[in-house]
This record gives structure tokens, sequence and C-alpha cells, in this order.
């Protein structure tokens, strides 16, 4: 159970711990999760006849008010036992009265401990959900809306052949939906075997009253405990791992377009983006946030994966090294998609500035249609070499690059002025692109798509 305060509290929780998501994994969220998994095995031992009725319910009524319990002294106790379950157990037997006696029948810590890290898990996951789908309805607006709008495409950072806006955020979206559709997919177990997972303490019903305990959280059921088996752990951080690094890309994409010498976007938020030093400045500062959150991710995901080797039935370290982490982790990729929300949302397109800038390099576009062209005289090595030193040319001497090729007396054979010209005027060409954007905003689930 992370402690009630942290490094992140204070001058930085704003930017560290921002959206919905970080209120689902703090010390008040991890012991709901642990009460709230008390409960429902007293109900299932109740139910399959191993606890009193009466008893389980005193157990229940026990758990039901989390601010009896003292998340601080839980902590500080954590220690004596290596977890904070122990102390835990015996804060709800002195509450539970006659019924103390028959709290965590049959569990061990670790079951205790991991169901609840899975319940904090599927409600951390349903609020990062929930912006995520905002994340992908904002970027499916701005490729419906800029479908035809033609950029310049840029690879290795320097101009390439025209692409077109609505193509560049319709990626976003589908990137963000599958990132969305793997954490969906994640199975969060509930964890009961007992002592050394066994089974041992329920009279042959352990396996009912997992299942109970499972359908009364809405968590994953379990063949087998897995308490050193950590798939779910493992999984969890790489499918969050992959939504921050996607995340991340498109918060990225936003930062290199609104730099100064491209200033293709900005975002529009009043008051934001400031410099202490610079008043002209105009930051994309929500983007900004999104990616340092997100690059708090792959090193939690690697010490969540290092932790999957442990000792026979129950790990001496490694399973207690994973809460923070892991609370850490749906933390940061939460703050990082719900800046990367209002960066995209608030997000303001400069179509003119698009344009200016294609123009500027639109001869230079040309190059591989020309490059195209004269192929079949020159091959595709002496083609390319061609219409490169060209450029090169052009740009040393001022000249256009038509003016330049068309004085290579070897080019006469396939190129007259006017197939040139033409060449040239397929500067814009964005072949599919428009079919690509229909294509791929159909292929989005419309509650994505219409949560704005």
């Amino acid at each position: 159970m992370r402690p009630s305060s942290s490094p992140s509290d204070g001058l930085f929780s704003a930017l560290l711990c921002h959206g919905p998501v970080a209120a689902e994994v703090d010390g008040a969220a991890w012991l709901r999760a642990l009460l709230d998994t008390e409960a429902a095995l007293a109900r299932a031992t109740a139910s399959v006849g191993l606890v009193p009725h009466d008893a389980a319910q005193g157990v229940v009524d026990a758990c039901a008010d989390a601010s009896a319990y003292d998340q601080s002294e839980l902590g500080h106790s954590a220690a004596l036992g290596g977890n904070p379950v122990i102390p835990l157990v015996r804060a709800i037997e002195e509450r539970a009265g006659a019924g103390g006696a028959h709290v965590h029948h049959g569990a061990t810590s670790q079951d205790v401990l991991d169901t609840a890290m899975m319940l904090v898990a599927a409600r951390a996951r349903a609020a990062l959900s929930e912006v995520l789908r905002a994340c992908v309805a904002a970027a499916a607006e701005l490729a419906a809306r800029h479908r035809d709008t033609v950029v310049s495409g840029r690879t290795l950072m320097q101009h390439a052949v025209p692409t077109t806006f609505g193509l560049k955020a319709v990626g976003w979206a589908t990137a963000l939906q599958g990132c969305a559709d793997r954490l969906a997919a994640i199975q969060l177990p509930v964890q009961l075997g007992g002592a050394a997972g066994t089974l041992a303490s329920y009279a042959g019903r352990g396996r009912e009253v997992s299942s109970m305990m499972a359908a009364d959280l809405g968590l994953a059921s379990s063949p087998l405990p897995w308490h050193t088996a950590r798939l779910p752990v493992a999984d969890l951080a790489g499918a969050l791992g992959t939504t921050a690094g996607a995340v991340s890309k498109t918060a990225l994409d936003v930062v290199l377009l609104a730099q100064t010498e491209v200033g293709e976007v900005r975002e529009g938020h009043a008051g934001a983006g400031g410099s202490s030093a610079m008043p002209h400045k105009r930051n994309p500062v929500a983007a900004v946030q999104a990616r340092a959150a997100a690059r708090r991710a792959p090193g939690l995901v690697a010490t969540l994966l290092s932790c999957m080797e442990q000792e026979h039935e129950r790990a001496a370290g490694a399973w207690h090294a994973e809460w923070v982490p892991l609370s850490d982790l749906l933390a940061s990729t939460g703050t990082a998609a719900a800046w990367l929300r209002e960066s995209l949302e608030a997000l303001e397109v400069d179509v003119d500035r698009m344009r200016a800038n294609l123009d500027d390099r639109a001869s230079e576009a040309a190059a591989a249609p020309v490059a195209e062209a004269i192929t079949p005289l020159l091959g595709r090595a002496g083609a390319h070499d061609l219409v490169a030193e060209a450029i090169r040319t052009a740009r040393a001497t001022g000249t256009s690059l038509r003016a330049v090729l068309l004085r290579l007396p070897d080019l006469s054979q396939v190129l007259t002025p006017e197939r040139l010209d033409q060449l040239l005027e397929m500067t814009l060409d964005v072949g599919e692109a428009g079919s690509l954007v229909d294509d791929a905003l159909r292929s989005l689930p419309s509650a994505a798509t219409s949560a704005r």
C-alpha cells in the first residue's frame, strides 16, 4: 500500500498526478481495495458454509468504512511483517466483534494483497480507458476535419513527399485505440491459494470460493493461484508501457509541429504555455507534460518485468517490489494520457502555415516523381544521384530545380519541358491518403469517435 503522501505531492502533484487515474492508485484506493477483498472473502466463505453468516456479516460491516482505518499507522506496522495485510487483518478483527475470529479465513497475505492489486488496477484501467477514448475522439475529429489538408511529410526530420494532416491524426487515433484494446484484453484475476497455493484450508471448496470472489469483485477467475507466476502483472505492465509510448509519440508530433520554425499547430489553452523569461513564447505545455509523464513508464515496466523471477511458492522481495512501481506506472500512464487529451482537444491547426511550408519545398518535393520518370534512362541509382545533385545545385545557385534540370542535355530524351512541368505539378499528390483516413475512421469504435 502506498503511503498517503508521496514525493510527487505538493509542488509536482498537479504535473505528475494529473487526471482521474492517479486518484485510483493512491493509499486510500489501495486501502479500499484491501477492505473490499476481505469483505468479498467473508461473503464467499459464508456462501459455501465455511464461515457463519452472522460472523461474515460482521467482517463485511467492519470493512465498509475505510475512513475508520489509519493509513499511516497501517503503513508503519506493515514494516514488521513485510506487508500491510497483517496489521489490517488485526484492525478488522478488532472492529468485527464476534466475527473477528473469521476474518481472512484460509487466506495468506499475498492472496489479499494480490487481489487488491488487481482491483486497484481494474479501477485505474477503467479511468484510463475513458481518457484514452477521449484522446481517440479528439484525434479522430482532427482527422475528419483535415482529411484533405496537405502537409509536408517528414522523414528523418527532413521534408519528404506530401501527406495529409488527416492521415497523421488518424494514425494517432488508431494507435491510441489499439492501446485501449490491448489494455481491455488484459486478464486481471483474483488470487486465492492459501499458505502454499494448495487451498488446503477450504475443505475442497477453495476453487468455488475463488470464483465467487472474482464475480463479487468484478475480476477474472484464475484456474490456479499465481503467487509466483506473475503473468498478470507483466501483461499489464507491457500494455501500460505500450500505451505510454503511443501517447508520447503523439505528444512529440505536436511538440515538433508547434516549434517556431514549423508553426503548423498550437495549443489553444488560454493563459497556458508561458515562459518565466520570454513573454513572447507559447509553449505546447500539455504535450510537453504528456511526454514527461510517459518518459517514466519504461523504467517502471522494466522493474516489474524484473520481478517475474520469484522463488518457489513465495517470493522473497520480488513480490514486494511490485506494489509501488505498478501504482506509479498506472498513474504515469494515466497522467500522460490526461495531458494528451488536453493538448488534442485544444489543438489549433494552421492550414495556411502548412501550405506555406509545403510551398517552400515544393520543387524539392518533385524530386521523387522526376527521379521515377528518368529511371528507365539512368537506372534507379543513377536517377536518384542526378536529381539529388540537381537539388544541391539549385540551392547553391538560387536557381529553380526546373531550370537546373532543363539544362541537363541527357534528360531531353525523356523529359520535355511540358513533361517536367507536369511532374512539378505532382508535388501535392498524396496518393490514397483520403481513402486511408476514411477506412481508419470507420474502423474506430463509434463510442470513441463520439466521446466528445
